[in-house]
């Protein structure tokens, strides 16, 4: 039995690198915008979860004996807006205008699918306190930072400047990175994937 991770995620691979979890990276290849278009009657909480499974379960349908985890992260600003990843330079501007000075959730789910089906899920959420934001800092973080954080829901990597973004954040760095890791370790371990 092996241990999949169905992302493209550097960051999510990182982590379980630096965690030493011997893993396989497969890409889902979901249609994530269909998908949440399909799904938008769901909370963020619900939604990243979702987006989750359907990662793990696809990959889990060819690969029927291993364990595969599938990850989704996703940013609701305070008026209740979603957040996709930006598509362009002035879309990831424009996000962090709207986070700037706000308060706003981060969802990060994990789910582990095993023969086609999810086996195991956990929710996380972290709070984002986002300094206010000038117009000339966010065009200089942008110089530096783009396209390099295009594939980031929030636009931003917070093992790096995107840290400047923030006042104060509260809840699990790993959740912040993207995937509640403490928690798939647990169950890897319950799994006999980890040493206990």
């Amino acid at each position: 039995m092996s241990f999949v991770l169905a992302s493209q995620s550097a960051s999510r691979r990182a982590m379980l690198d630096a965690a030493g979890v011997p893993f396989e990276a497969v890409p889902a290849r979901v249609d994530e915008d269909a998908a949440k278009a399909a799904m938008a009657h769901l909370s963020p909480r619900d939604l990243a979860d979702a987006l989750a499974e359907l990662k793990a379960v696809k990959i889990s349908r060819s690969r029927p004996g291993d364990l595969v985890l599938g990850s989704d992260s996703l940013i609701a600003l305070a008026d209740g807006t979603r957040l996709d990843k930006p598509e362009s330079r002035e879309e990831a501007a424009d996000h962090l205008r709207r986070m700037s000075g706000g308060t706003h959730d981060l969802w990060s789910a994990a789910v582990v699918a095993e023969g086609g089906a999810a086996v195991w899920r956990y929710v996380d959420r972290a709070r984002l306190h986002v300094r206010l934001l000038s117009d000339d800092f966010i065009a200089a973080y942008l110089d530096a930072e783009w396209p390099a954080i295009a594939g980031c829901v929030g636009c931003f990597r917070v093992e790096g400047p995107g840290v400047q973004l923030f006042s104060r954040l509260d809840g699990s760095h790993f959740t912040i990175l993207g995937l509640p890791l403490l928690q798939v370790l647990d169950y890897a371990r319950v799994r006999g994937m980890l040493m206990r």
